[in-house]
């Protein structure tokens, strides 16, 4: 009997199916069509790792599943080649990108050929080459035509490893999400996409996805929607005389009565809860107008207070400080509390009492109006502000069991629930009551308007790297900023031999005129080329689209195809994506929506689940460690089939696993077993009992694998098994149905085993077994066995040999139990098709 070697089969079955094509539907004539997808890699590395392959397996797994189903199965394939990723490899390798990138489809394709999933390789698709980017610059020009995409100065994130600019979305903890550098901020003018005009169309539709909750939750909170107030308070100059309390700095000013003073400024505060009563001061950001103002000697603000030199230098100097700092900084930073007086106070509108105005590095320009209000009896942050500076920290809202004494150390802070005190008309009001009462109230005096706000901010695309599609703009002394005309696309990315970033905020392309310099597509002036290339992710943001069409050259996508195909019907990746790829794929297909370019949905992915990881020996993979698991060892060792189940076999899909080298055992041994099962098929007719453990294994695996539960799959196939190795002989009906179950999970060797019983190619075209839901399906009850509370074995038997007798006995046989029962006495703690428990005395 020949042995198990994949070696001799695997190859042969991996080129057959893409020279046959069996996995490439007819995309216009497809009756049942089912789009199902896996994020295509980066193709930065030398190869894929088996954290790569253990998703691709998965995704494959369930599609395959999918097809046996009698779905028109579409599985495309292709390689989000262009951007920093790529990039970055090529300047660590010393290649040119353009050159390192044939190479590494060519080695990316050959590892995903030799896992064996069942990829059309007819409709690939690469986003670094031109009749790709052509409609990624298309798109650009759809959004700047629509006031979707428009250039500004902003201060952005800039990696100083990376040499370009990020994504707020590509900044994790402060750090670039590629290299984990620390990120700094830059005035830079970039392109943006106005993805805050669908913040709220983001977030409402996230309530009707079928997405891995931990992806939803964390777009929720990204997005993150405040319902609240703006408030205007008036800003007056100091009086020491009137409140010298508040007037915290030594520097001596001008004494004018108070209600002679005129207000010299306006400052907006933004909150969710207007505990105005409790309010005692304000707080402002370094980078405020505000201050800015105070800052400067001709602004009006100046001309209408005096203020020492003194004052001025210690405002200038926090000021300073401050803005040297990133925003993560200041916000790691934040529980310190440093902060400067400015001498200037506003008027709290519902006690009529002046309050300072404060600088602190604590509040965030870009967060809300840069400007908030401090209560700090009802506000942790405020709290601490206000005790290191000696500021006045009433109780307005009681505490959790009615407190309602003075408000002495952080514990005694309420931040919500308890009700109103010391607040006049809202006195004895609930809180949450009482915070829309004062709104309306606000609103009612005209010092406050409802707003709501959002975390979310603009998709800033621009990249001052090499390796991208030029964004396709010009710029024209006479005609200002011109979009190239469609027939002129795609812009194509030229060599450039020094293409490693410069640094100083422009791309590589701003050193090659002849890229640069071109004619006014209006005038026909000399203009100059926009040298940005445009965010990696605006490629993956609508790849799936283009899956559909790789053969159309006049437009992105053909309309019927997308029709007939998209929304995608269940997309499989990382959750670190969830608010990168995953929320900006949302956002474009929202716009190609409102667009006319798509008709009957704006969602992307009807079905979306997050994969989990592998790591390796305990340790999550990294180069620096050492630990980098190649795949294709272990596929040139054990095979494609071996490693398929292996890994399915780590741990609950979502969760993933920890690979070491000595558990690939079992899956080999698993398909040996099956391999040789072959010699024991008899001509026979299956018994009720081969019936009953065939039907069950049948709806078990095909539920488990249709919830991605890919490892209790494989553990029903074992169990299975283990049955099918005891009897003598095995039937043909039962092992074309262990082949059929099996055949997602280890394709090769069941299309081999179904070719060498003589059954019609391709076991992948065949649908999965059915059978008449009967009575006797749930009449085999699995039991675990203790010992002295410890499992030891699991027993199986139909539900009319359940008595306790029976149980035990079958028990008994199990040479595990008999081993922990030697010559012992044991009591039997039977619970009927529950457990059995033997304790020992």
């Amino acid at each position: 009997m020949p042995k198990y070697q994949p070696e001799q089969f695997e190859k042969k079955w991996q080129e057959k199916w893409k020279q046959d094509q069996i996995f490439s539907p007819d995309l216009d004539k497809a009756k049942k069509p089912y789009f199902a997808l896996m994020m295509f890699p980066y193709p930065s590395a030398e190869g894929l790792h088996v954290g790569n392959m253990y998703a691709f397996t998965g995704a494959d797994i369930f599609t395959r599943y999918i097809r046996m189903q009698g779905y028109d199965v579409f599985e495309p394939i292709g390689l989000d080649g262009f951007g920093i990723h790529s990039e970055n490899y090529a300047i660590k390798v010393n290649q040119h990108p353009s050159k390192l990138s044939k190479v590494t489809e060519e080695r990316f394709y050959k590892q995903l050929m030799a896992l064996g999933n069942a990829f059309d390789w007819t409709r690939t698709v690469e986003t670094y080459k031109p009749d790709y980017y052509k409609w990624t610059q298309w798109i650009f020009l759809k959004m700047y035509e629509n006031g979707l995409a428009y250039r500004k100065k902003a201060e952005v994130n800039w990696c100083p490893s990376c040499k370009t600019v990020l994504a707020d979305e590509q900044v994790i903890a402060g750090k670039c999400e590629r290299c984990s550098s620390d990120v700094v901020e830059k005035m830079l003018e970039q392109w943006f996409f106005k993805i805050t005009n669908y913040a709220d169309r983001l977030l409402k539709n996230l309530n009707s996805l079928d997405w891995s909750e931990k992806v939803l939750t964390a777009q929720r909170n990204w997005i993150g929607k405040k319902e609240g107030i703006n408030i205007t308070y008036k800003v007056i100059p100091n009086n020491r005389e009137s409140h010298p309390s508040q007037a915290r700095v030594p520097s001596k000013v001008k004494k004018i009565p108070y209600a002679s003073l005129d207000f010299v400024d306006e400052i907006t505060v933004f909150t969710t809860t207007p505990v105005n009563f409790g309010a005692t001061f304000l707080v402002v950001a370094p980078e405020h107008p505000f201050v800015q103002n105070i800052l400067n000697p001709e602004s009006e603000i100046r001309n209408k207070i005096e203020i020492q030199y003194a004052k001025i230098n210690e405002i200038k100097k926090y000021v300073e400080e401050a803005t040297k700092k990133t925003e993560e900084q200041r916000k790691n930073e934040a529980q310190k509390k440093t902060g400067v007086f400015t001498e200037l106070y506003a008027i709290n509108h519902v006690s009529g009492k002046p309050i300072p105005i404060w600088i602190s590095d604590f509040v965030l320009v870009n967060v809300g109006t840069g400007a908030i209000q401090g209560c700090p009896g009802h506000d942790y942050r405020d709290f601490d502000f206000a005790k290191k500076f000696g500021l006045p920290i009433p109780r307005v809202v009681t505490g959790a069991n009615g407190e309602k004494t003075p408000i002495e150390k952080r514990e005694d802070v309420v931040e919500h629930g308890g009700v109103m005190v010391n607040s006049d008309f809202l006195n004895g009001i609930p809180f949450e009551k009482a915070m829309q009462m004062t709104m309306d109230y606000f609103e009612k005096n005209g010092w406050g308007k409802r707003v709501v706000t959002y975390h979310l901010r603009d998709w800033l695309i621009s990249r001052q790297r090499y390796w991208g599609p030029p964004i396709p703009i010009i710029y024209c002394d006479t005609c200002g900023t011109v979009p190239v005309p469609e027939i002129d696309l795609p812009v194509v990315l030229p060599y450039v031999e020094n293409f490693r970033p410069t640094g100083i905020g422009v791309s590589p392309l701003a050193s090659s005129e002849k890229f640069y310099k071109v004619d006014c597509p209006k005038c026909g002036q000399e203009a100059k080329r926009e040298t940005d290339v445009s965010d990696t992710f605006l490629d993956s943001a609508w790849y799936f689209f283009r899956y559909t069409s790789t053969e159309e050259v006049d437009s992105p996508w053909m309309l019927e195809r997308v029709k007939k195909w998209l929304p995608v019907n269940t997309y499989i990746g990382g959750a670190e994506h969830s608010v990168l790829h995953l929320l900006y794929s949302r956002f474009l297909t929202m716009v190609f929506k409102d667009l006319d370019l798509i008709s009957h949905f704006e969602e992307p992915f009807a079905r979306f689940r997050a994969h989990g990881l592998i790591i390796s020996e305990g340790a999550k993979m990294s180069k620096s460690k050492g630990n980098i698991v190649n795949p294709d060892a272990y596929i040139s060792e054990y095979g494609a089939d071996c490693l398929r189940l292996y890994l399915m076999f780590l741990g609950p899909f979502e969760q993933g696993g920890d690979f070491r080298d000595e558990a690939i055992s079992g899956p080999q041994n698993f398909l040996r077993r099956v391999w040789d099962l072959k010699e024991k098929i008899k001509d026979l007719a299956p018994s009720e009992e081969d019936k009953k453990w065939m039907y069950k294994a049948v709806e078990k695996v095909g539920r488990d694998i249709s919830n991605l539960k890919f490892n209790t799959s494989i553990a029903k196939l074992m169990e299975w098994l283990n049955y099918l190795s005891r009897k003598k002989s095995v039937t043909k009906d039962e092992y074309k149905t262990l082949l059929l179950l099996l055949a997602p999970l280890a394709p090769h060797v069941t299309e081999e085993l179904w070719s060498q019983i003589g059954e019609e190619y391709s076991i992948h075209q065949k649908p999965w077994p059915s059978f008449a839901k009967k009575s006797f399906v749930e009449e085999i009850v699995t039991i675990p066995v203790q010992v002295n509370g410890k499992v030891r074995a699991v027993i199986s038997l139909s539900a009319d040999q359940l008595s306790e007798k029976e149980v035990v006995g079958k028990a008994l046989k199990e040479e595990k139990v008999k081993k922990y029962l030697e010559k012992k006495k044991y009591k039997v703690i039977y619970v009927k098709r529950k457990i059995l428990n033997l304790v020992t005395s």
